[in-house]
C-alpha cells in the first residue's frame, strides 16, 4: 500500500511538470521593468509568493481533479549603473520553493510534496532610448516621456533536481529570455508593452538516460500604470504566452501552451528607502496549462 501510494504521488507530480512547464518563467507579471532610476542605486528585496489552481489534463490521463499550491520565498538584489551613457540594471534572485499536490489516480486520492531551491534568475537591462545614465542630484530634473529598452534573462539551473526521481523543483538545464520593452508616459499614466521568447537548452538527465527538450515560448505582456501625488502607483496588467511544447526522448508530449492571464499591481512607499508591492494575477483563458491564481507581495529596500 505504501509502495503504490509512493508511485501515485511520484506520477502526480510528474504530470504537473509535463503539462504545465516553467509557469513561473512564462507568465510573470512585472510592471516597471524599464522605469527610469538614477544610477549608483542599490536594491535588496524580499518576496513571498503564493500560486494555487488547477491543472488541465488530457481525458486519457488517469490523474484526475489535479490541484497545484505553491509558496515561495525570493530574495533578490539589483544595482543600476552606467554603460555608453545608457542606464542599465543588473538584477539577481534566488527562490526557496514549498510545492503541494493533490489529486485523484486511477479514481483514489493522492498528494505529494517537495520543499527545496529552485533556479536562480539572472537579469540584465539596457534603456537604450530615452534614459540616460544619471546621478541622484541630476535624476531629480528628469522627466520620463518614451522609453525603448532591451534585457536579457538568464534561469540558471541551481534548483533541487535528482537525476533519479520524476519530480524536481530545478529544471536542470539553463533558459535565456531575450525581451525588448516599451514605455510612455502620458500625465500619470504610464503604458508599456513587452515582448520576448523563452528559448531552453535540453535535460538530458531525465530518469537518467532520456532527454527532455521544449520549444521556444513566446511571452507578451502589456501593463498601464497611474501614478498618484503621493507616490502610490497602482497598474493593470495583462500577459500571453503561446508555444513550449515539450518533448520526451522526442516524443511530443502534446502540451502546446496558449495562456492569457490578467493581474493587478500596487506599490506603496513606506519612506524613501523603503517600499511594498503587492501583486494578483489569475488566469483567464488557458491551453495545456491551469487555471492558476498567484499573490506576491515584495517588500524592497534601497540605497545609495
Amino acid at each position: 500500500m505504501i509502495k503504490k501510494l509512493a508511485f501515485s504521488i511520484v506520477i502526480l507530480l510528474a504530470v504537473i511538470m509535463f503539462l504545465f512547464p516553467d509557469k513561473s518563467s512564462s507568465q510573470e507579471m512585472e510592471p516597471r521593468n524599464y522605469s527610469s532610476i538614477p544610477i549608483r542605486m542599490n536594491a535588496l528585496a524580499l518576496t513571498y509568493a503564493y500560486t494555487n489552481g488547477n491543472i488541465i489534463t488530457q481525458g486519457s490521463t488517469p490523474i484526475k481533479d489535479l490541484e497545484l499550491t505553491s509558496s515561495t520565498v525570493g530574495i533578490g538584489y539589483l544595482r543600476s549603473f552606467g554603460l555608453f551613457g545608457k542606464l542599465c540594471k543588473l538584477h539577481a534572485a534566488v527562490p526557496f520553493v514549498f510545492l503541494s499536490g493533490t489529486a485523484q489516480y486511477k479514481g483514489n486520492d493522492t498528494a505529494g510534496t517537495r520543499t527545496g531551491f529552485g533556479d536562480s534568475r539572472i537579469k540584465l537591462i539596457m534603456n537604450i532610448l530615452g534614459t540616460p545614465a544619471l546621478l541622484p542630484k541630476d535624476f531629480m530634473k528628469f522627466k520620463e516621456e518614451f522609453v525603448l529598452g532591451t534585457s536579457i534573462v538568464i534561469s540558471v539551473p541551481t534548483g533541487l533536481y535528482y537525476d533519479d526521481k520524476l519530480i524536481n523543483l530545478g529544471s536542470n538545464r539553463w533558459g535565456f529570455k531575450p525581451e525588448v520593452g516599451m514605455s510612455y508616459n502620458k500625465g500619470p499614466f504610464f503604458f508599456e508593452l513587452f515582448t520576448g521568447i523563452w528559448m531552453f537548452t535540453k535535460n538530458s538527465e531525465y530518469l537518467k538516460t532520456n532527454s527532455v527538450t521544449q520549444d521556444p515560448l513566446f511571452a507578451l505582456q502589456f501593463n498601464v500604470s497611474y501614478f498618484f501625488p503621493s507616490k502610490i502607483w497602482f497598474a493593470v496588467n495583462s500577459t500571453y504566452v503561446t508555444g513550449g511544447e515539450t518533448k520526451v526522448n522526442g516524443i511530443v508530449q502534446n502540451n502546446l501552451q496558449k495562456n492569457f492571464n490578467l493581474g493587478l499591481t500596487l506599490s506603496v512607499p513606506i519612506n524613501n528607502n523603503n517600499s511594498i508591492k503587492a501583486n494578483f494575477s489569475s488566469g483567464v483563458a488557458t491551453r495545456a496549462g491551469g487555471d492558476f491564481t498567484s499573490l506576491n507581495v515584495t517588500y524592497q529596500y534601497i540605497w545609495f
